[in-house]
């Protein structure tokens, strides 16, 4: 007897737990949590690519020792950062190093088009594959997860799982500041070949007057 009140007053509980949402945020919570595993392996994906980057291009371009400097030192403070995505202060450290880095990066790739062998490179053509696939794969994973985050967050404060949220202790979470709001859907450029547009021709002076012809006298 005792075994199935007990049995009943779980069911009882399970009911009214699912029925405040309690079982709905647990789901989007574990949602956002993956989300935000996958932002931090496609940014691993791309340190890890940054060595051999570093490598090839300073066996073309060893002269440019300050870019080649401020990528490695960069992907360094990345490594640093204990991130907790749940941390708001810790969050934007994360994201603050990791633009610091793409900036590298993006000075990097400029200095590269002063050197055709490089570019002509095998080595360095896959990097520049792997590179633009990457920043792709970061672009979507933290679109993904900064929806996921909005969704969780509007969740938790609706009513009657708002309730729920405080009795449980599941707050709302930060999320990826955004400058520019174009950057969530665009990658950054990393092509190699693209030339600078040529500037456009100046326009031709005007013709001068025909010098006039004086009139006879009367």
């Amino acid at each position: 007897m005792r075994s199935f009140s007990r049995l009943l007053l779980l069911a009882v509980l399970a009911s009214l737990l699912s029925g405040c949402g309690y079982n709905a945020i647990q789901q989007k919570d574990e949602q956002v949590k993956a989300g935000w595993a996958e932002v931090l392996n496609q940014y691993k994906r791309r340190a890890d690519l940054i060595p051999n980057l570093v490598q090839t291009v300073e066996g073309y371009a060893n002269q440019e020792r300050q870019v080649l400097t401020d990528v490695t030192n960069a992907r360094a403070r990345v490594g640093q950062v204990n991130v907790n995505a749940d941390d708001a202060d810790s969050l934007k450290q994360f994201q603050q190093a990791q633009g610091e880095l793409s900036g590298a990066l993006s000075r990097l790739l400029v200095v590269t088009e002063n050197y055709p062998n490089l570019k002509s490179d095998q080595g360095f053509r896959d990097l520049q594959a792997q590179l633009e696939g990457t920043e792709n794969r970061i672009t979507v994973a933290r679109g993904r997860y900064i929806q996921m985050v909005q969704d969780y967050n509007t969740f938790i404060r609706q009513f009657p799982q708002v309730i729920t949220a405080k009795i449980f202790g599941y707050a709302t979470k930060p999320n990826f500041t955004v400058e520019n709001e174009a950057q969530i859907s665009q990658p950054p450029a990393v092509k190699f070949g693209s030339q600078a547009p040529a500037p456009a021709p100046a326009p031709a002076p005007a013709p001068a007057p025909a010098p006039q012809t004086p009139q006879p006298a009367h």
